[in-house]
């Protein structure tokens, strides 16, 4: 009998540099050649054919050009296209209702992560929220071993001393400053560009320290073309005192669209309790509240907007607003004029011209205050609704303190430094999520993102979706979160999901919100370095004497790796089933089938076809002439089957 011809399952992520390659080659099939590179034959793209097929000039060597560059950059580059053989392992009992839940809580590296979810959730992640180490001289960030070997892998998912070098202080006495926080960055946000929607978009919140150069490689990442807005926000109404020379109150939050022209900005829309206490007066238009028609002192100069200082009177006992050109029909000693706000001989101006207000006329209305007639303008309720998001975050919702108080009163003790508040977070989902979306914050820190995911949901009834990714960094021996048991930055995460998880269950009891995650952690692939070296494997393990699993691997570390390997979400249903006395994986119903019995006869293999599931995996342990027996059985009940083995 011939040796039965079943693929093995690709147990690695894609190999982008590779998909690119494929992507030009269908282009134009004509570039694609061969050469020989030490004295090998290699795949090639002919340069001067492709300066044929794009009208475009064709920069070479050293001409002067545009360019946004930094040591290693390269490195990073190719960093972000490599492939990895590592997995994600399931840890049931740190989730939280791992069977129903939709949400998931991932630990390890986060540059890792996004290649694993990449086979997975390529173009499916709506909104991408981080916030990153801002590299202020004080705070940690990752620097990738671009040369690390697969044994020294779980030696570098964690923390690693100074010499490992995966999560290290970045001082502001290092030489490579920028360098490392750079080369930091870059790849992690060409991984995440792949995962959003075609109408996806990124949120960044930043400091001063990196914004320029942050811009820099989201121009190039995501396209300048595509930059959106760069919020400001008042972080700091005080102002931070241990700045250097200025006391700086704002932070910046960046907004790129995976493409502009997808882009879909939702307006403002204040919720009904706000709505009502915003909008107390009511006359014939419907609710309004009163807002002020003058600036305060703008320098005490006509001169600088002449446009907008101009007299303004009122005829109190016919409750009129009168302007100077109808100033002939009145009898003038009994107006009161009306000027804006001065104070200490510091003159005020209108915030409306006096053509804007002849043309609003029914919008004024004049109201005394401290003893002064004061003019105001008609904010009607109507108005709230439909308008755009402002590029200045004024309100409470970005203070810096205002996180650490929310995070402080659920978790009872200090355990975390300048989190950023969930109705921070809150805003940005409301202009650019919807119902079903899946978010991603792959710098989830203390799963800020994750709480405001679950406030949202029970607030306007959506059944969001987020993806949290956090590096397990150890809390600081003497820190309050190391004495109240904390001793990752996970555990902190994990534990806030649940106690925000149980607050809003009882601050919305009718709202239907999935407060579970699936935790997974990243590891080294489940299968021993034979198992990718298929050359070896044919000379050295014919007989089938060396395990290609790891000793203290699961069945189910196995499955989550298939899955991972089809694409197929974390989240799917999964169940065991019994077909014919053997165990069998049934995933997302009869999607995927895994049998890993390296027993199974003739009647288990014509029960699993006779399902005619899309994918099949058994165990390559499987006798010879077993796994020929599933190829001529799948051949003929179930043709389209893809059959692999493990």
């Amino acid at each position: 009998m011939d040796k039965p011809n079943i693929d093995k399952v690709k147990l690695e992520s894609s190999n982008i540099a590779d998909e690119n390659f494929e992507k030009l080659a269908s282009l134009f099939p004509n570039v694609v050649t061969e050469t020989i590179v030490n004295d090998r034959v290699e795949r090639a793209i002919d340069v001067e054919k492709l300066k044929q097929e794009i009208n475009a000039y064709v920069l070479e060597g050293l001409e002067e050009r545009y360019n946004f560059t930094w040591p290693d950059k390269r490195k990073s580059v190719v960093l972000a296209n490599a492939p990895t053989r590592n997995t994600l392992r399931a840890c049931k009992e740190e989730s939280k209702d791992f069977d129903n839940t939709e949400n998931l809580y991932i630990e390890g590296d986060n540059l890792e992560v996004l290649k694993l979810l990449r086979n997975t959730y390529l173009g499916q992640v709506k909104m991408i929220y981080i916030d990153p180490p801002y590299n202020t001289g004080k705070d940690f960030v990752y620097k990738d071993n671009f040369f690390m070997s697969k044994e020294d892998y779980l030696e570098n998912s964690g923390q690693v001393d100074e010499n490992g070098n995966k999560y290290f202080p970045n001082t502001e006495t290092n030489g490579r400053f920028h360098t490392d926080w750079l080369n930091m960055m870059y790849p992690r946000l060409k991984m995440a560009r792949d995962l959003l929607t075609d109408d996806g978009a990124i949120f960044i919140s930043i400091d001063e320290n990196e914004v320029s150069n942050l811009r820099k490689i989201c121009d190039e990442i995501f396209g300048g073309g595509n930059f959106v807005c760069q919020f400001i926000a008042n972080s700091a109404p005080a102002g931070t005192q241990s700045s250097d020379h200025v006391a700086i109150q704002h932070s910046y939050c960046l907004f790129y669209a995976k493409s502009i022209n997808n882009i879909q900005v939702s307006s403002i829309s204040l919720d009904n309790n706000t709505l009502n206490e915003k909008y107390k007066e009511q006359d014939s238009f419907g609710n309004y509240y009163l807002e002020r028609l003058w600036k305060r002192g703008i320098g005490g100069r006509k001169e600088d907007v002449p446009s907008l200082h101009f007299p303004v009177f009122y005829d109190e006992a016919n409750n009129k607003i009168i302007f100077s050109n109808e100033l002939a029909n009145y009898n003038q000693n009994k107006l009161i004029e009306i000027i804006p706000y001065q104070t200490k001989g510091v003159l005020g101006r209108w915030t409306w011209s006096q053509e804007h207000m002849i043309k609003d006329r029914h919008l004024l209305s004049v109201k005394e205050v401290n003893g002064e007639y004061k003019l105001f303008k008609k904010q009607y309720m109507e108005f709230d609704k439909g308008n755009k998001i402002k590029s200045i975050i004024t309100s409470d919702i970005a203070r810096t303190e205002l996180g650490s108080i929310e995070l402080k009163n659920i978790m009872n003790v200090k355990v975390f430094d300048y989190p950023k508040s969930s109705k921070f977070v809150i805003e940005f989902l409301k202009i650019y999520t919807m119902n079903s979306d899946i978010i991603l914050d792959f710098f989830s820190g203390s799963a800020t993102t994750a709480h405001a995911v679950m406030q949202l949901n029970a607030e306007d009834g959506g059944n969001r979706k987020y993806i949290m990714v956090q590096l397990p960094a150890e809390t600081p021996e003497d820190s309050e979160a190391r004495k109240a048991g904390y001793s990752t930055i996970c555990e902190i995460g994990k534990e806030r999901i649940c106690r925000a998880g149980e607050k809003i269950k009882k601050d919305y009891p009718n709202a239907n919100i999935d407060t579970g995650f699936r935790v997974f952690k990243l590891d080294s692939s489940n299968m021993e370095d034979v198992y990718y070296e298929a050359e070896k494997v044919s000379q050295q393990d014919i007989s089938k004497t060396i395990s290609y699993i790891k000793a203290d691997r699961s069945n189910e570390d196995l499955l989550f790796q298939i899955i991972l390997s089809f694409g197929i979400k974390l989240t799917c249903n999964i169940e065991i089933k019994k077909v014919n006395n053997r165990d069998v994986y049934f995933v997302d119903d009869t999607y995927l089938l895994v049998c890993f019995e390296k027993e199974i006869d003739e009647k288990t293999i014509e029960e699993l076809a006779k399902l005619k599931p899309e994918i099949m995996v058994f165990n390559q342990d499987t006798q010879d002439s077993t796994l020929a027996n599933i190829e001529q059985i799948f051949k003929m009940i179930s043709s389209d089957t893809n059959i692999r083995v493990i």
